[in-house]
């Protein structure tokens, strides 16, 4: 095939039958696995989405069967990151979400966060049959982030801590002896060959105890779906290490306190009920009576700002943390889907109280996480490494 024929076959495949001579056969030009790939793509996007909001005839239908082929048919002529872009298209284009609810059919699905965002949001009106597969592939997505996150995060927590408890007064085995040298190369006698070590430089033992109390508050409103997956999962990370006492909240107008269930972060995400309205204020005031030393304390609140509640108690409540030693951090998304839609002046509004918002990634949140726990210029960091919201 001459690059122009290529070039052609992708046009083709790119703009669908509408791009074929008038008259002329369907799938003219197209070989085999490309007329199977122009029609997978044709039961997705030739369809009028616009004309018609109602139930379909047209693109996958109604038949489970059919969507089940149509997913083998995908997963087997496209990479996975296309399939799951298909596969949430088909969702939103299709109407297909009441038929996530089969096992058979949620057994062909390439699982991803933005999937397991649509099981959540069905989980209260699922089938009894449906729920052992849903909470599968639930599992399967929360897994892959924790190796994907995990360890890093442990190590970036490690070290923030560690930092922050360092002394100048260390017991000989606190001592830092790296540290301690480079503090001291100023003192070193050559005829001696060594160093004085006039300050010692080495770390509090306080690996024992609970050296930050953190509390994460997550929006649970439907466009943040991706957000509470990953943040539930952060929160589980954090909760198992002894040095943090860690607790995590979901809100709409409502607030639950899923803190008991972080052993497990699949439970915590069945925990949650995606949709509904937001009351950032009253998940505030919770999340601020379970700070009980403010100086040793995170609150993370994980939402897009778009305040249903007393917005003028939340802006209050915010400054009272701060003003009481409380490091707050206030995050618009944490997710790979990159800016959302927020309110822009209650942004603003957190911003002339010290506490910027932006987005996040999960890659780029442990850093976050160890600026924060050092109780460094978490503002400074965001502006340094993530676009602003």
């Amino acid at each position: 095939m001459t690059d122009e024929d290529e070039r052609l076959r992708r046009w083709r495949l790119l703009l669908g039958g509408a791009s074929e001579p008038e008259g002329g056969p369907a799938g003219a030009g197209l070989g085999g696995d490309d007329r199977a790939m122009d029609a997978a793509l044709a039961a997705l996007y030739d369809t009028d989405t616009d004309a018609d909001p109602g139930p379909r005839s047209a693109g996958l239908g109604g038949s489970a069967p059919r969507v089940a082929r149509w997913l083998g048919d995908i997963r087997t002529y496209f990479p996975t990151t296309v399939v799951q872009v298909m596969q949430r298209d088909a969702v939103d284009r299709l109407n297909l979400t009441r038929l996530l609810l089969e096992p058979e059919l949620l057994e062909s699905v390439v699982p991803d966060v933005h999937l397991v965002g649509t099981l959540l949001s069905l989980n209260k009106v699922m089938p009894e049959h449906s729920k052992a597969t849903a909470r599968a592939v639930v599992a399967g997505v929360v897994a892959q982030i924790e190796r994907r996150v995990a360890d890093r995060t442990r190590a970036a927590v490690t070290g923030a801590l560690d930092r922050s408890t360092r002394t100048s007064r260390p017991k000989l085995h606190d001592i830092d002896w790296t540290r301690t040298i480079a503090a001291n190369l100023r003192n070193y006698l050559p005829e001696h060959r060594t160093v004085v070590p006039e300050r010692l430089v080495g770390h509090a033992r306080r690996h024992r105890a609970v050296a930050r109390d953190v509390v994460v508050a997550i929006d649970q409103s439907g466009s943040m779906a991706a957000s509470v997956v990953y943040a539930s999962v952060f929160a589980a990370v954090l909760a198992s290490m002894r040095t943090l006492r860690t607790s995590v909240i979901v809100f709409d107008t409502e607030v639950v306190d899923l803190t008991e269930h972080l052993a497990d972060p699949v439970e915590v995400l069945f925990g949650t009920q995606l949709g509904g309205g937001t009351d950032i204020n009253r998940a505030i005031a919770y999340g601020q009576s379970l700070l009980t030393r403010p100086a040793d304390s995170l609150f993370i609140l994980i939402s897009d700002l778009y305040e249903g509640g007393v917005r003028d108690g939340m802006l209050r409540r915010v400054a009272s943390m701060t003003a009481a030693g409380v490091q707050v951090v206030v995050l618009l998304a944490l997710s790979d889907d990159g800016a959302p839609s927020y309110d822009r002046e209650n942004a603003a509004a957190l911003a002339g109280l010290g506490v910027p918002a932006f987005a996040c990634t999960p890659d780029a949140f442990p850093d976050l996480l160890a600026t924060a726990l050092a109780k460094g210029d978490v503002g400074a960091w965001a502006e340094r490494t993530v676009a602003p919201g």
